[in-house]
């Protein structure tokens, strides 16, 4: 991971947008530190602690019948002990006040890591749907906004997005590409346009394009008892309503233009983001710099500030 651009972007990112003493701060993975001290007793300790039935779902999907799981289910599982486990909470992450640019040498890189954002929403947000609908024109799709401008007008990379990551407690908001060093402030300049434009209001052709595209992919979602399956996790996860796909048509339809662009300027805001890049600094700082966007900071592999 760390030779390769995108994975350190992927580490550094959220630490920047959250802070290393964040839960989201820290990768997934963990850090040669931290996995090195993992010891045997600290996997039995988190075992004892988190595997509960009382802290379990169990989602089965299957030609089988209910008694009959039911059954199965006594069988293997009915001696498992109920418990007490720690009530984790997520601290509400810290918003940004200016934009500033967090640059991360990988000297002779070809491409550049981008990754612009801020720190985005909850699952549990009001404004799910407006939302959804929304990034499926700025970044989520092929014929995205994004993609179409610098992929396919520019030629600056083989594909750019955007999302948000929506957890039990608010996750990143990220647009991202790997980019050709060589044109790195020049996609820096098409990324603000599009983060800037998607704030104004959305052409009618363009919203009934992104309501159809949603609406009819999501029966795809179905198609195996595997996928099925994956659908019912965020249902558990997040106590969505038992009918949340029953309404989920009618729930984009009935969208506007103003609900768009109304969720757009509350939670894109081109004077809030932080834009992280890996990339080789001595190709890529000066027309960075020339840009004018904000503060370059620059950082270390791991997002952190680089120490004299």
């Amino acid at each position: 991971m760390r030779d390769r651009g995108p994975g350190i972007a992927d580490v550094a990112y959220p630490a920047i947008i959250f802070g290393g003493e964040h839960p989201y701060g820290r990768p997934m993975l963990g850090t040669e530190v931290s996995v090195a001290g993992i010891t045997r007793s600290d996997i039995e300790q988190y075992y004892r602690s988190y595997f509960r039935p009382n802290h379990s779902t169990l989602i089965v999907v299957g030609d089988v019948g209910v008694d009959d799981i039911v059954r199965r289910i006594e069988r293997f599982f009915g001696s498992w002990e109920r418990g007490e486990f720690p009530r984790m909470t997520v601290p509400a992450a810290q918003s940004r006040n200016t934009t500033a640019v967090y640059l991360i040498d990988k000297p002779g890189a070809a491409q550049s890591s981008v990754r612009i954002g801020s720190v985005g929403v909850p699952r549990s947000t009001q404004d799910y749907f407006g939302l959804l609908l929304m990034n499926t024109i700025l970044g989520g799709s092929f014929t995205s906004r994004l993609n179409q401008n610098l992929r396919e007008t520019h030629g600056y990379t083989y594909g750019a997005g955007s999302r948000f990551d929506m957890r039990r407690s608010a996750g990143p908001f990220t647009a991202r590409a790997e980019i050709v060093s060589a044109k790195t402030d020049s996609a820096l300049i098409e990324f603000m346009k599009e983060l800037r434009g998607i704030r104004d209001t959305i052409p009618q052709t363009e919203l009934a394009k992104a309501k159809t595209y949603l609406q009819l992919q999501l029966p795809a979602s179905f198609e195996t008892t595997s996928q099925i399956a994956q659908q019912l996790v965020p249902i558990a996860l997040y106590d969505l309503p038992l009918g949340y796909y029953n309404s989920f048509a009618q729930q984009i339809e009935r969208l506007t233009q103003a609900d768009v662009q109304r969720v757009a300027r509350e939670y894109i805001d081109p004077a809030r983001l932080a834009i992280v890049i890996v990339g080789d600094r001595a190709s890529i700082e000066g027309g960075i710099r020339a840009l004018g966007l904000g503060e370059i900071l620059i950082r270390d592999l791991s997002g952190q500030p680089i120490r004299p």
